[in-house]
């Protein structure tokens, strides 16, 4: 290689490491090199751009060490080779002069020189480069190693905490720390801490809450999975930071002084004490709690905890409420009574009240908890070992936390091409959760890494599961996508809380809450069993309470923004890991890979929103190998057992999957503070219906599902609700616009595609809830279940399980039916007659007897439908409710047929709807008075809708408390925007379920009407419902249409009435407007003009009048 090919600079040696001849091929081999010689653009951070800046500088200095040494030997070649030609040169005869080859030989030499020296200084010039580049290297080595390593000393901003935390490591090492804890507890505040500002603007305040969530949410998380080093480590990073302090909270310090406590560590303890001073914090009852127990783990003399106890005596806290107030495990509970009896050996934990002494009274509920009053409480159907056997399946159904179910729709034949297929996808779904599952490491890995430079990451949270749980979770998500997609929002939404349901069943399953479950739940049975006798005879939740203890404390829900964030960063890895080769015929390795998901945007309701959509060619995949399972989460299928009895706003329903008592917008939590916040006998009410309602067992009713599955499988009936398959959705006329077309038919061409997608979107929607629905019924096929049931912020209940229950549609209700049969008895089938009729809605203004006369007139249509559904006249079909009319007409035949009526065992439900006319024709009557006031019967509408406008005025949202005792509040709130920075799109959605954001006084105001009337329904139904459980009967409610056995529909009828006249006999409105008053005008806030015009509004109270409601019991439209 010639030296003459060197240049000047970087560009020079460019050209001079490329071989003669090729000047490209050292930019494909050198690659790398780019990075040094050219700028180029880059994604990678700014510590990783430094990184390969000092790499390339290192690998520029080896380059040129390497020219050196290359030059050197070239120019030692050429001037021996020349040397050797010069002496030569005489003896081959030339006529050149000596004195001019020896010219030559100086010329090359002085040449060479000047390119050594020129060398000489360069590599003098890079190795001193060199030496600070490691300098460099070394320091930053240094910085990242200091920046990883977790801290333990807090840096304080009070400087007497500082120079006192410094005088006792450096001069009092050996002193016990226990003497530091004594003086800092005396010590007081550095300075007094009132709550937080809110950000002005609703965002900004949004956001600052969402970070405080999103802090204590990761310190908790941290400490869940023995992680307190590095919650300590990122408390410490924060409380450094004069900024990020102001955001601290006190529960963030007690998180991490729980953390210490269980591990025992009083130093780090202490260390978290000196922070919670430094921040103007006083201890409350969780940071005693907290320092006793590590004393206690600890064995700390006497004299040092009698120190820590009078010091919370002084600061107004009793003993007595760290074990009434402060939520513990078992363990904690222990080491912290160890430590206060080392002080206070005579000390014995106060006791809870004993159920029985427990007594709701209400005026409303006075007969249900009247022990001297005769109750005949309904038994299950079935023997206790049986019922012990099924809760053995319950139990192993949640402890999967999934269940698969069999789709109903038609099995293809097995041919070649549907095996390869299935062949196909499950090697994919192996090399998948491979892929998912060091993806999902390397994740954690990038977490943990953030964690360590102090900032709240989703480590913890990627701690609760192993890889291969999230990436069977993942692979469920993905095996689960419609064609259309889903939004991102909303699975990740789904992601985050299906996680955190299976930590919260692991963690009962690691503890001994199962065992302890099993055996409080088998005496349970006891009482409900058929064949089995209890010595007291009490509700479902009295008996369960005085079977044992009070429940653990349950875990408390993730905040919003966590479980969307978790989600969301699950979402993206299931986007970025799994890919399939663009040609399924050939192998993985040696074809180029394509995403199975990707991510594109659309508009829905006039919003931009992110979608997820699966490949076209993946769902191909799936619809050839036509798998025909299902997969559901546990919570969302019946049970094979009697749920739990509700006992607490947190305890009832599934054994071990977590259920609210009060549903609501995820992310609020004002419903479950005021539930949480009540007396316990304040809703003892709303506990026992729900458990009522949840206690009624079911079973299919087989020969309706058998006709339907026949429609389904064939080409659905929409007209009947059995909706048709995808391959029934209208084709656009044209798959492409005609070049010719004028721009009208154009338009018309792309409206008309718009209506075919739509309808196609549709209709898959409709076909695929009646897939779920179908496939779990016959799933359920021969079995006894139940359906748990839970209410929302009204008091309206509703079954847990969403798929399958008897609040669906005409369809959905056709194929349930009581497991517990009763015998007709002598009116049975005359009100199953009446029934039918009601669901013809032929005779719906007629008398009973023109019902009865009328189902008289059509019995062979009844009897023929019966017999003949699909071949016969199909007399059903023309029904308002078709599917149900049917079973009932099959019903009807069974009895009519039977020898005797009356002794026909029957199972199906009847229904009464309460009649809303006459619902609102009595309050007109009771409230007729109200005409001189006020006009019509809009009078109260309208007092109701001004007195929440000026509630919502006042800043607050509207609340009251139903005559059942269950706090109510409107969630209507300003939104709040909460913002998911990062990855590939940045989630914002809106939050506005709390009561820190200012209320909606629109909604506010026009909610407040008819939800307070939904709140009297509710109530009203509730007291029928633990009336008839009273006095033996099954009942189930759909809002205002109650359920029965045919032979029970008169008592449960007089129980309606009676119930009825009992509450609206209440002062509601006056009760109403002493509740708002008390908590709307109370105080110092009566003297604001806001107030003082609420508190004249709320006092007009109108007048009711003077209808004699006892005529209620006698009325005989009562009921449709």
């Amino acid at each position: 290689m010639s030296a003459l090919r060197w240049g000047r600079g970087a560009a020079g040696l460019r050209w001079a490491l490329w071989p003669a001849g090729c000047p490209c091929l050292l930019a494909e081999e050198g690659a790398p090199l780019r990075g040094i010689w050219g700028r180029r653009r880059s994604s990678a951070s700014p510590c990783e751009q430094d990184r390969r800046k000092d790499w390339g500088h290192a690998e520029l200095l080896e380059v040129l060490e390497a020219r050196a040494r290359q030059l050197r030997a070239d120019h030692v070649s050429e001037v021996t080779e020349k040397r050797v030609d010069v002496a030569r040169l005489p003896e081959a005869g030339s006529s050149q002069p000596p004195r001019k080859a020896q010219a030559g030989v100086e010329a090359a030499l002085e040449l060479s020189g000047r390119w050594a020296r020129k060398l000489d200084k360069e590599k003098r010039v890079m190795q001193k480069r060199k030496q600070q580049l490691e300098v460099k290297l070394r320091q930053r080595a240094e910085q990242r190693a200091r920046k990883q390593q977790l801290h333990v000393e807090p840096r304080l901003q009070s400087r007497q905490l500082a120079a006192r935390l410094q005088q006792w490591l450096l001069h009092s090492p050996g002193s016990p720390w226990a003497e530091q804890l004594t003086w800092l507890l005396r010590e007081a505040p550095r300075r007094p801490r009132g709550e937080e500002r809110r950000p002005a603007d609703g965002t900004a305040g949004a956001r600052c809450d969402g970070q405080r969530q999103r802090l204590l949410a990761f310190l908790q998380g941290c400490v869940l999975v023995d992680q307190p080093a590095l919650a300590h480590h990122v408390l410490v990073v924060q409380h450094g930071r004069a900024r990020q302090q102001r955001g601290l909270t006190l529960p963030m310090y007690n998180a991490v002084l729980h953390g210490w406590a269980r591990k025992g560590s009083f130093k780090e303890l202490v260390y978290v004490f000196f922070m919670l001073k430094d921040a103007g914090f006083s201890p409350d009852l969780l940071s005693y709690a907290a320092a006793l127990q590590c004393m206690g783990r600890l064995d700390q003399n006497a004299s040092t905890i009698q120190r820590c106890l009078k010091q919370m005596a002084q600061d107004g806290l009793q003993l007595q409420e760290l074990f009434t107030s402060v939520a513990l495990c078992k363990e904690d509970q222990v080491a912290l009574l160890s430590a206060v009896r080392k002080a206070e050996p005579t000390f014995s934990p106060p006791q809870p009240p004993l159920p029985s002494s427990q007594v709701n009274t209400s005026p409303l509920l006075r007969d249900i908890y009247d022990k001297d009053q005769p109750a005949s409480y309904p038994r299950q159907h079935l023997p206790l070992k049986m019922l012990k056997s099924l809760f053995q399946e319950q139990l192993s159904v949640e402890m999967a936390t999934t269940v698969t179910v069999a789709s109903v729709e038609k099995a293809p034949s097995l041919t070649k091409e549907v095996l390869q297929a299935r062949k196909t996808l499950q090697g994919l779904r192996i090399r998948w959760e491979a892929d998912l599952c060091q993806v999902l490491r390397e994740t954690k890995a990038n977490e943990a890494h953030a964690a360590r430079e102090g900032r709240p990451s989703l480590f913890p949270y990627l701690c609760l599961l192993s890889e291969g749980e999230f990436a069977g979770l993942l692979l469920q998500t993905l095996q689960a996508l419609p064609p259309q997609g889903e939004s991102l929002l909303s699975l990740a939404q789904q992601l985050g809380l299906r996680i955190f349901n299976r930590h919260v069943v692991q963690r009962k399953q690691l503890g001994d809450e199962v065992r302890a479950l099993e055996r409080r739940y088998f005496e349970y049975l006891r009482l409900l069993a058929s064949d089995s006798r209890v010595v007291v005879s009490r509700l479902p939740r009295q008996h369960w309470e005085a079977l044992g203890a009070p429940e653990v404390p349950h875990e408390q829900p993730w905040p919003l923004p966590v479980v969307v964030q978790l989600g969301k960063q699950l979402a993206e890895v299931l986007v970025q890991t799994v890919k399939m080769p663009g040609r399924l015929a050939e192998r993985q390795d040696s074809c180029k890979l394509i995403p199975v998901l990707y991510h594109v945007y659309s508009f829905r309701s006039f919003r931009q929103i992110g979608i997820l959509k699966p490949h076209p060619a993946f769902m191909q995949l799936l619809a050839t190998a036509a798998e025909r399972t299902m997969t559901f989460e546990a919570a969302e299928v019946p049970m094979l057992c009697p749920p739990l009895p509700w006992t607490s706003p947190h305890s009832g329903a599934f054994l071990l999957s977590p259920t609210k008592l009060m549903r609501s917008m995820e992310g609020t939590t004002q419903h479950q503070r005021l539930l949480e916040a009540c007396p316990p006998t304040q809703l003892h009410g709303a506990l026992d219906a729900l458990t009522q309602l949840g206690n009624c067992a079911w079973r299919v009713n087989g020969r309706v599902l058998d006709l339907v599955l026949k429609l389904f499988t064939e080409k659905g009936c929409p007209r009947l609700g059995v909706p048709a398959p995808p391959s029934e959705a209208p084709r656009p006329p044209q798959s492409r616009l005609p070049r010719g077309a004028s721009p009208e038919h154009k338009a018309e061409l792309r409206r008309e595609l718009a209506r075919c997608l739509k309808v196609a979107r549709e209709m898959h929607s409709l076909r695929t809830d009646a897939l779920y629905r179908l496939s779990l019924a016959q799933h359920l096929r021969h079995r006894v279940f139940w359906l748990p049931h839970n209410m929302d912020f009204r008091g309206r209940t509703y079954p847990c399980p969403p798929h399958f229950n008897h609040l669906g549609s005409d369809l959905a209700r056709s194929l349930l039916e009581f497991a517990q049969g009763r015998p007709l008895g002598p009116h049975g089938l005359d009100w199953l007659k009446v029934h039918l009729v009601n669901l013809t809605g032929l005779k719906k203004r007629e008398s009973l007897q023109a019902r009865l006369a009328f189902a008289d007139e059509v019995m062979k249509d009844i009897l023929d439908s019966a017999d003949r559904p699909l071949m016969g006249r199909k007399w059903w079909m023309e029904a308002d409710e078709p599917w149900q009319a049917l079973a009932c007409c099959m019903e009807i035949a069974q009895a009519v047929r039977a020898g005797d009526p009356a002794t026909h065992v029957s199972h199906f439900p009847v229904h009464q709807e309460f009649v809303w006319e006459a619902s609102h024709y009595l309050v007109r009557q009771v409230f007729n008075s109200l005409q001189e006031m006020f006009s019509g019967t809009r009078a109260i509408q309208h007092w109701l809708a001004e007195s929440a406008r000026l509630i919502a005025r006042t800043g607050s949202a509207v609340e009251w408390v139903t005559p059942l005792g269950i706090p109510v509040i409107q969630p209507y709130h300003q939104d709040a925007k909460v913002l998911i920075n990062g990855g590939i799109q940045s989630l914002t959605f809106s939050n506005s379920g709390d009561t820190s954001q200012k209320p909606n006084i629109l909604k506010q105001k026009n909610g407040f009407p008819p939800n307070f009337i939904h709140s009297l329904d509710s109530s009203h139904m509730m007291l029928t419902a633990l009336h008839c459980y009273r006095k033996g009967l099954t009942f189930v409610s759909v809002h205002d249409c109650f359920w029965t056995h045919a032979a029970d529909v008169p008592v449960m009828n007089q129980v309606c009435r009676e119930q009825f006249v009992r509450l609206h006999s209440q002062p509601i409105l006056h009760d109403l407007s002493r509740f708002l008053v008390e908590r709307f005008c109370s105080g110092p806030r009566v003297k604001k003009v806001r107030v003082a015009r609420l508190l004249d509004m709320l006092l007009s109270v109108p007048k009711t009048g003077a209808f004699n409601l006892e005529q209620v019991k006698h009325s005989t439209y009562f009921f449709s």
